[in-house]
């Protein structure tokens, strides 16, 4: 099985790899990927990946897929039986700017949420569109995982582009936060992770775990009962045991952006860096230290990228935790990682027919009452050799559901915006969003990221 990863040059390719590594196969090894192909257009920084993906191998000791590395994007799709895309247009400085942008108008500054989020999107969506029309092109057999943010409206722009070249439902979207989200709670409740079910809905980056059900049995009330427990584990801090009781559910971390704006607003503005400012120095350093003279054959590429991956897992929302105490990440959310898995155990459902459930991001069909059939959902799927199917979610919660309406509208006015080059859908796609407060406001964010 051959796997190309868009992206590939990206400091957490390792963790797909090390995913790839841990996987045995089918019964008599079948289904393994044999073969992964890393796309970047920077050949500097695929040459520092490759140089960790090795030394990673090598710790390995065992069988390991084979690299190959280009530049050349129908090269990487031709042959693929899997497409993970994972690029960051404009790098970690349009990050810093996106996020920049906002904050000079005070609004929030975030890579994936708000007015930052919009304009990530407006400039990833033309890429991931002609990436789509690539593979529809080179590689029409291929699935398309896609973990390109601001995922939601990436996956519904490109599965747009496959479904017209009458190639199905290929497009695939995955994110980390809701498994970790569930798997958290789960331990918090006292339960096997892998033994639980998951009653979740929303959109990525906007959703809400209802129900939580072991043998049978819904134990998220009893969770959010016990403030103790409630408050132990990452989501519980964020957002208080008052406020969650309140909820009657457990929302993805990203809806601490929503919940408490002003309280993150102002930590975002106190602190010395913005995040994508961070990461932006951090994997200078990263890039640069691998690519000296000096490096080659002197340093442990992996150890180098390990040590920056700890310190970016540590640093993670470190303005919502700043905002509700100051509180540090248990041990066991510094792993890294959550979508490998996700994304490993998806290629598994689909290569070798193993039935699964998962949290993704797929068209929503009939799953959401509220939502048209093409908007792009993140709910429980079951997924097989034919695809990933969404669950049904039964009634949402008016407030709940308004959220997601809105962020609906908001996405595909973006989508129409990278379309068309429209600066009124551009516009109409700032304004609308729940966390810009006016149109001018809007209009002038735009023009300070470069207009349409």
């Amino acid at each position: 099985m051959r796997l190309t990863v868009l992206g590939g040059g990206g400091f957490r390719v390792p963790l797909v790899h090390r995913a790839l590594l841990e996987d045995t196969g089918g019964p008599s090894g079948e289904g393994r990927c044999t073969e992964l192909v890393l796309y970047d257009t920077d050949a500097a920084r695929l040459a520092a990946i490759r140089a960790v993906l090795a030394r990673q191998a090598e710790r390995h000791r065992g069988p390991a897929p084979a690299v190959r590395a280009t530049t050349d994007l129908d090269e990487a799709l031709r042959g693929a039986d899997f497409v993970f895309s994972a690029i960051r247009v404009g790098g970690l400085e349009a990050r810093a700017r996106d996020e920049r942008i906002p904050l000079a108008e005070g609004l929030l500054g975030q890579e994936t949420v708000g007015a930052g989020g919009v304009l990530y999107g407006l400039r990833t969506l033309p890429v991931a569109v002609h990436i789509a029309e690539r593979v529809a092109a080179v590689a029409p057999d291929a699935w398309v995982i896609n973990f390109t943010n601001p995922a939601g409206m990436v996956t519904e722009a490109m599965g747009r582009v496959l479904r017209a070249h009458g190639l199905g439902e290929r497009v695939i979207g995955i994110c980390d936060s809701p498994v970790g989200l569930c798997r958290r709670a789960a331990r918090a409740a006292g339960a096997d992770p892998d033994r639980a079910a998951y009653d979740y809905v929303g959109l990525n980056h906007l959703g809400w775990l209802r129900r939580l059900v072991v043998d049978g049995k819904d134990v998220l009330p009893g969770l959010l009962a016990d403030r103790e427990r409630l408050e132990s584990f990452e989501e519980g801090k964020l957002f208080g045991a008052d406020w969650l009781r309140s909820l009657g559910a457990l929302p993805n971390e990203y809806l601490h952006y929503y919940y408490f704006h002003r309280e993150t607003v102002a930590a975002v503005r106190e602190a010395k860096a913005t995040r994508g400012e961070f990461l932006r120095e951090q994997q200078a350093r990263f890039y640069a230290e691998l690519g000296t003279p000096e490096a080659a054959g002197a340093v442990d590429a992996f150890e180098v990228w390990d040590r920056t991956r700890l310190e970016r897992e540590e640093t993670y929302m470190a303005e919502s935790r700043e905002a509700t105490g100051g509180w540090q990440r248990d041990s066991c959310d510094l792993e890294g990682g959550g979508y490998d898995r996700v994304a490993l155990a998806l290629m598994r459902a689909i290569a070798r027919d193993e039935r699964t459930t998962l949290i993704l991001n797929v068209p929503n069909r009939t799953a959401v009452p509220g939502l048209d059939e093409e908007a792009v959902v993140e709910v429980p799927c079951l997924v097989d050799a034919s695809g990933a199917r969404p669950l049904a979610t039964g009634a949402v919660a008016p407030d709940q559901l308004g959220l997601m309406l809105t962020l609906k509208s908001v996405e595909r006015a973006a989508i129409e915006a990278a379309a068309d080059g429209s600066r009124t859908a551009a516009v109409r796609a700032l304004a609308l969003h729940p966390l810009v407060d006016s149109v001018r406001v809007a209009e002038r964010v735009l023009d300070a990221a470069g207009g349409l």
